[in-house]
């Protein structure tokens, strides 16, 4: 082998391992996604807990009406970093009601696996197909909704125009995270594609950020004490999150059956125009209530009940008027 056919050679092997390096650097800086196993059981749900069906356990919070029939169940889907407890209050007012409500936290959630990590926007939502249908089986004949509050509205947008949507009733979307790319600044665009191909472990916490997700100064103190409420979070989940808020603004046009959608002038978290936008290309089969002092926490602001009562008014009849939620902006 003459001096130039090995130069050749080593320059060849010199260029793959630096390309396979290159190619370990990517791959390990990819955004990470804990995805669901295999299916390996029927699903269960316990009195504290919803196994699905690759065998994860999901907490599980329950509220029955104690001196009233059922009437109605909701299954309530919290947001973005929070976890079922979001719906203590919300359970205990609809319950007085004669409505059930069953909340679970949604995997990285609350005491759920793989905290802080992303699952996919199709586990969150086979997860709630599968959840409603065995609460089907179990509240047999009775009305049957989702509610999903903020990262839990956009699930349930996915879910209902999915290939596989959820057999429930009707949909309650609560300030639903709809803030897709299509509406957020090209900059913010730019350094969410380039950090969570970068640096997706790094975790931000929205410090200095000065967003008020809610009135209720006492509640935001308590979720700041709350062990399970997530405080800091990785960039590539971020960068999950935004996929589904694409996801859920793209196809809310699709939603073909009873809806209620609730959302607070003052809320700095999902901003007006991909809101409003939604709400253009809502079906006549949907109701929008506004709040003119409600927050992005609208079932725990200090004026919560009156979104909740408008829940409950709507559950009962969907024609008819709202006791508070205003239907024009």
């Amino acid at each position: 082998m003459d001096s130039k056919q090995n130069k050749y050679i080593m320059k060849t092997l010199f260029h793959s391992g630096m390309l396979g390096c290159a190619l370990l650097i990517i791959s390990a800086c990819m955004p990470q996604v804990n995805l669901p196993g295999k299916q390996i059981m029927e699903p269960k749900i316990g009195t504290d807990h919803f196994i699905s069906t690759d065998g994860v356990i999901l907490p599980l919070r329950i509220w029955l009406p104690k001196d009233t029939p059922v009437k109605a169940v909701i299954i309530a889907l919290h947001g973005f970093n929070d976890y079922s407890n979001a719906f203590a209050t919300t359970g205990e007012y609809l319950n007085r009601h004669g409505i059930a409500c069953y909340a679970y936290d949604q995997r990285g959630f609350g005491r759920a696996p793989g905290r802080g990590l992303w699952s996919g926007s199709t586990a969150y939502t086979d997860d709630l197909t599968t959840f409603a249908r065995e609460i089907r089986t179990r509240h047999c004949g009775l009305p049957l909704y989702v509610l999903g509050e903020s990262m839990g509205g956009a699930v349930t947008i996915a879910a209902m125009t999915g290939m596989n949507p959820p057999d429930v009733d009707g949909v309650i979307l609560v300030a639903p995270a709809v803030w897709g790319r299509q509406t957020m600044p090209w900059y913010q665009r730019w350094l969410l594609a380039v950090s969570s191909h970068t640096v997706p472990r790094m975790e931000l916490t929205g410090k200095g950020l000065k967003i008020s997700p809610s009135d209720n100064r006492e509640m935001l103190r308590a979720l700041g004490r709350d062990p399970l409420i997530i405080k800091s979070t990785r960039i590539d989940t971020l960068f999950g999150l935004t996929n589904l808020m694409d996801e859920a603004l793209s196809r809310a046009e699709k939603l073909h059956l009873p809806v209620l959608v609730q959302y607070g002038r003052h809320d700095q978290v999902i901003p007006q125009q991909p809101m409003l936008q939604m709400l253009a290309k809502q079906p006549a089969t949907s109701r929008t209530a506004f709040y003119e002092h409600g927050y992005h926490m609208l079932l725990r602001d200090l004026q919560a009940e009156k979104p909740l009562a408008d829940i409950a008014a709507w559950i009962t009849d969907h024609s008819t008027r709202l006791p508070y939620g205003s239907d024009t902006w």
